[in-house]
């Protein structure tokens, strides 16, 4: 009997979460690493959020990218572990943290990469927008304008940090840097496409395209979404 070919299913934990501040799910994602690299065997997870106002600078990270006084000012500024440039994080901008074995996918960051895009390739089409890549850069664009970002760290090949789509954040915020430092490249929201939009009915469809790009099922779902209406 020859039988279809399927896409084995890993299992996944799936958290919902709302605004969360940057330094706590720092602190959660280095935690669910180290535990995973300790027992390979414990499932994958995905962490869905919204951050105050901050600023992330990858590990290279270039400072003459910011447009203002690191010594002098008031931002929320953390150098972190992942690699790329500098991003900007507030309400209205949904980031996701997988937090996976890479062993049980495939080991290969570039891949990895390209998996990332194409979730949110899916999640723009499912509003109907053509998200689309440019060669020699990572992240989605509409219409030339940045509206996704990624930026990873692996350690053993387990995953962490991730992407980020603005969804209907306020902008001004990436005025303060060179975002990614990508000089000729504006950055855009979802908003701007779909007036009205909010995170709220974005989030599940992000979670819908995860699990169809890296065949995961949800073993566990925890969802605690305050109905932000105001950003």
């Amino acid at each position: 009997m020859i039988r279809s070919m399927q896409l084995q299913q890993h299992r996944c934990l799936l958290y919902q979460i709302g605004l969360v501040a940057y330094l706590d799910a720092l602190a959660w994602q280095r935690s669910l690493l180290t535990e995973r690299i300790q027992n390979p065997d414990l499932d994958d997870v995905l962490i869905l959020l919204e951050h105050p106002p901050v600023y992330t600078l990858g590990q290279g990270a270039n400072l003459e990218f910011l447009k203002f006084d690191l010594d002098k000012s008031d931002y929320d500024v953390h150098r972190i572990e992942r690699g790329g440039e500098v991003t900007y994080h507030c309400p209205g901008q949904i980031v996701g943290y997988p937090i996976l074995n890479l062993r049980r996918y495939r080991q290969d960051l570039h891949w990895y990469l390209r998996q990332l895009e194409e979730v949110l390739i899916r999640v723009l089409a499912n509003y109907d927008l053509h998200g689309e890549r440019i060669p020699g850069l990572t992240g989605v664009w509409l219409e030339g304008r940045k509206v996704a970002a990624i930026g990873i760290k692996v350690s053993r090949w387990v995953t962490m940090h991730g992407f980020s789509l603005n969804v209907c954040p306020d902008l001004s915020g990436f005025e303060r840097i060179v975002p990614c430092g990508i000089t000729d490249k504006a950055v855009g929201s979802l908003a701007e496409w779909i007036p009205g939009i909010k995170c709220l009915e974005v989030y599940s469809c992000i979670g819908k395209c995860f699990a169809e790009v890296f065949a995961v099922e949800y073993v566990y779902s925890y969802v605690e979404l305050p109905d932000f209406t105001v950003y």
